[in-house]
């Protein structure tokens, strides 16, 4: 089968659905590849990288006659004209925001698979192109927002005097907001974030962010994985948290995008009570914008200084990335197609990945597929109400605390009397030995709490070191005379070594999640 690569039609438009590396892959698959001439060059790939790649250069009507045919964006009712009966269209469709299209393609005959419909199962994450587009875009909006921002993201410390740094604060913590957290924190920003799901708090965290809670404001995810409409409950906690972060906020990214619809969470009064020279980049602004004042596609000055990007296009601004990995979860897509790598493509609409991105088929309209369950685990039942006096309730409560502190006094005396025992009738040596190791564990607390996240890892590493030392002295202390110091000697050594190798392996598979693939 012959898979065809088109120009991109939409005005501006600099990415390409497959690059010379992923056509080497696709060849690998057993298909031959056409590539409309010029389709890659407004993404730096030229011609004749596509021809040493192994891809063959043709005509628009070349490419459009091809069994398969994938594109970046949904084709025009006459690209869908020249589309050969019973071929298969690859391509961002938006099917829901567009019926009609559907209509066309099924009349067409043409079976078509919407690389936006990706479910949200962990087995589809390499085909979800909604993923890779929103992490260009985050990490994009950052640099957009330092090109309009007027100061340093860094704080600095010079001999003229110290600048803080700037305050970026971005909304939702999905795909683009864990990309611009992660470049405007890279950049040296003081980095704020909120999202209506606290389970994402510690992803935010880990990234060096600080994690910004409204209370009772949480949102449900439906059973395709993707999120539910905020409630008439949840915008009003929301906006009155947004209006206090953007007030003290330089920069602001909002990235919550709902179907393919912007909810409102930057008001116009909220825009006008942020300081002069501030910068709003709203990243959903193809679906109308989060911010009341957003213009899709255009830059927006507001009359007390206030700038706010609506650009639609950012991850055509970063073309040869944005190709390279767009035509990554094509070439994963194909993958799962051709089972037998034959060049026979293959659709299983048993499965559940492919049903769900399944458009049109043979002339059937197969949209909206069947729900997707997220998790196989069965929901648990609900438990019956159970009606409690509030009385009886808080005297238990209080009963429970009173027992908890009594117990705890409890321990706290008698650990009192054995340690003052124990140095009453110890050598004198033990009480230096024993302030070290009360010291040691007091440093040691306050010094791991306050690490970050993100450096855990390599912390890992340290105390493997640490270990290393452990186990040395315990080899050196198993021929001791005493049984005593021998055992103590072999448990350390045992939980050194446990420790040790245990460290290194994650060590190892976390490193391993960095390595490129080999092509």
């Amino acid at each position: 089968m012959r898979i065809g690569v088109p120009k991109e039609a939409r005005p501006g438009e600099r990415l390409v659905a497959a690059t010379p590396a992923t056509v080497g892959r696709l060849a690998k698959l057993g298909y031959e590849v056409v590539v409309e001439h010029g389709a890659g060059e407004a993404a730096s790939f030229p011609d004749a990288a596509y021809a040493e790649a192994g891809a063959a250069l043709g005509a628009a009507a070349e490419v459009w006659a091809s069994d398969v045919v994938t594109t970046v964006n949904a084709p025009a009712d006459a690209q869908v004209a020249a589309l050969t009966p019973g071929a298969t269209l690859v391509s961002m469709l938006a099917p829901a925001a567009h019926p009609e299209r559907v209509e066309a393609l099924a009349a067409r005959g043409v079976t078509a698979l919407a690389l936006d419909a990706v479910p949200r199962v962990s087995r589809a994450q390499a085909l979800d192109v909604l993923s890779t587009m929103s992490n260009v875009a985050g990490y994009r909006a950052v640099i957009e927002a330092a090109e309009e921002f007027g100061g340093m993201f860094t704080g600095q410390v010079t001999a003229a005097g110290k600048t803080p740094p700037a305050t970026v604060f971005v909304i939702g913590a999905g795909v683009a907001g864990l990309a611009a957290i992660g470049a405007a924190g890279s950049l040296g920003a003081q980095v704020r974030a909120y999202d209506v799901r606290p389970e994402v708090g510690e992803q935010i965290e880990s990234m060096g962010a600080s994690f910004v809670q409204a209370a009772a404001a949480q949102q449900e995810v439906s059973a395709d994985g993707y999120a539910r409409a905020l409630t008439a409950e949840q915008e009003r906690l929301t906006a009155e948290m947004y209006a206090a972060e953007t007030a003290k906020a330089d920069i602001v990214i909002t990235t919550a995008l709902v179907r393919g619809t912007a909810p409102r969470t930057i008001s116009a009064e909220m825009v006008a009570a942020m300081r002069p020279g501030s910068v709003i980049v709203d990243l959903a602004a193809s679906g109308g914008g989060n911010c009341e004042l957003t213009v899709p596609g255009e830059k927006v000055v507001t009359a007390n200084g206030v700038t706010i990007l609506g650009y639609t296009d950012l991850t055509s601004r970063m073309a040869r990335h944005t190709s390279q990995l767009f035509g990554t979860n094509v070439v994963n897509l194909l993958t799962l197609l051709t089972p037998g790598k034959d060049g026979a493509l293959v659709l299983d609409l048993d499965d559940p990945v492919q049903r769900g991105m399944a458009v049109t088929r043979a002339g059937e309209v197969l949209w909206p597929p069947p729900p997707v369950q997220v998790s196989a685990a069965p929901a648990a039942e609900p438990a019956p109400a159970v009606v409690v006096d509030p009385a009886e309730q808080a005297r238990t409560a209080r009963e429970v605390a009173r027992r908890r502190g009594q117990r705890q006094m409890t321990g706290l005396a008698l650990g009192a009397v054995l340690l003052a025992l124990a140095i009453t009738f110890s050598p004198a040596a033990f009480a230096g030995h024993f302030t070290v190791f009360v010291l040691a564990v007091f440093v040691g607390y306050y010094v791991i709490s306050n690490v970050s996240h993100s450096l855990h890892t390599p912390l890992m590493a340290q105390t493997n070191a640490i270990s290393g030392i452990i186990l040395v002295g315990a080899l050196l202390q198993i021929g001791s005379d005493s049984w005593v110091v021998s055992a103590l000697a072999f448990a350390a050594a045992a939980v050194a070594a446990i420790n040790i190798f245990g460290g290194f392996l994650v060590a190892y598979r976390m490193i391993g999640m960095f390595r490129k693939e080999e092509a």
